[in-house]
């Protein structure tokens, strides 16, 4: 049986190279949060979440599918966390916990099953912005659906509360300006996705991250 350390060691290992390339974009700024930064926290109701976003919540992970693609959120240069858990009900007794190696939280590692339904094929296992699918089927998700399970505001206009044209928003794949619907990209592996809102940060990461 595969520990939860185990479990932990094996996602650290899935990451490959990453790099950063350096954009020109504007520079307008965000309206500044009234108390410290962005948050975004994980719902409370990550299955009721799940269902919304059109995916079956399941007992365990299933790996026949498993991808991974990579979300960096900016609000005026500053990184937004994506929290860890999201699609995953840490409630579960069934569901294991732990800390990363910089001490935040880790959700996974479900063996033996819950006894209902505790996990989404597309969640979050740590704040590393690594948005996980682990299916019975290859079929990619999309940046909406996590959204959705996010419990996020994403419209082609809005992030959250943040909206245009008060409000730049520029989105980024591997490093590229995506015009289109930013709820239809793909969750392909090793895709990077960046969200920037207001004033950009010095570069925009255009690779999945390494380590």
């Amino acid at each position: 049986m595969k520990t939860w350390g185990a479990y932990l060691l094996v996602l650290a290992l899935a990451g490959c190279g990453g790099g950063q390339t350096t954009i020109a974009v504007t520079t307008a700024t965000a309206p500044t949060p009234s108390v410290g930064a962005v948050q975004w926290p994980a719902p409370p109701n990550p299955m009721q979440l799940t269902r919304k976003a059109g995916l079956v919540p399941e007992t365990h992970e299933f790996l026949k599918y498993h991808v991974h693609s990579h979300l960096d959120i900016f609000v005026n240069g500053t990184p937004v966390v994506v929290p860890a858990g999201i699609g995953i009900d840490i409630a579960n007794p069934a569901v294991h916990s732990g800390t990363a190696t910089d001490g935040s939280p880790a959700y996974g590692g479900i063996d033996p099953p819950c006894a209902e339904p505790c996990i989404s094929p597309l969640h979050t296992h740590y704040e590393d912005g690594i948005l996980h699918t682990e299916s019975k089927t290859a079929k990619p998700n999309t940046l909406g659906q996590f959204f959705v399970e996010w419990d996020v505001r994403l419209t082609p206009s809005c992030v959250g509360s943040f909206c245009k044209p008060k409000t730049p928003i520029a989105i980024y794949v591997d490093g590229d300006r995506y015009t289109g619907d930013p709820r239809a990209i793909g969750l392909e592996n090793l895709r990077e996705i960046a969200v920037v809102i207001g004033s950009p940060p010095a570069s925009i990461p255009s690779k999945f991250p390494s380590g």
